[in-house]
């Protein structure tokens, strides 16, 4: 008996202590993949800035990956929600990603995986922004006599007038919205 719970405990100890392999006819999703796809959206981010959560696999060599969400996550980080084009491909999955400690373009430069609603100026016009990608804002949706103020979360950078993408915490739901000032949108119901 003493044998077997020995033989017992070294196989899992031994399983343990292997790590995590991509499945059989599956290829690991490397860091360097993820900063390419980041760095398609308009972010600058080397392959070092970037930590894999959990091993993620894909069904080809070279996924089409997608950057679907980004949101600050702790000092200086950013939690990217990241997806293959197809879910053939891959599930989704989440990084972090670590920001230039000088601040610089990327922690103003966060884009969305959805090129058709990304704001399409430059990143050297940043500063003419008075949204930013990331930042916390207020949202006023009106209709009539009701009024309602939502905690939001930016999710493309914009400029007095414009109308970007928003998200609310909770729950979460996704709204277009008027930028009026730094800190304020408005939005109809």
């Amino acid at each position: 008996m003493k044998k077997y719970t020995f033989i017992s405990a070294f196989t899992l100890l031994a399983a343990m202590a292997l790590p995590a392999a991509a499945a059989p006819g599956r290829t690991a999703i490397t860091a360097a993949q993820v900063a390419g796809a980041i760095n398609g959206m308009g972010m600058s981010v080397s392959a070092d800035q970037v930590t894999l959560l959990t091993e993620v696999s894909a069904s080809t060599g070279s996924p089409n990956l997608k950057v679907q969400s980004m949101e600050p996550w702790g000092d200086r980080r950013l939690k990217v929600r990241m997806d293959c084009a197809t879910h053939q491909e891959c599930l989704p999955f989440y990084v972090s990603v670590r920001c230039n400690p000088e601040g610089g373009t990327n922690t103003v430069a966060i884009a969305t995986g959805q090129s058709s609603l990304m704001n399409q100026q430059s990143v050297s016009d940043a500063k003419s922004f008075a949204m930013r990608a990331g930042s916390r804002a207020t949202l006023l949706l009106e209709k009539g006599r009701v009024h309602i103020k939502l905690s939001v979360i930016c999710l493309e950078n914009g400029a007095a007038g414009q109308r970007i993408r928003v998200e609310s915490k909770d729950p979460q739901k996704t709204y277009i919205a008027e930028i009026v000032d730094g800190s304020i949108l408005r939005g109809s119901l």
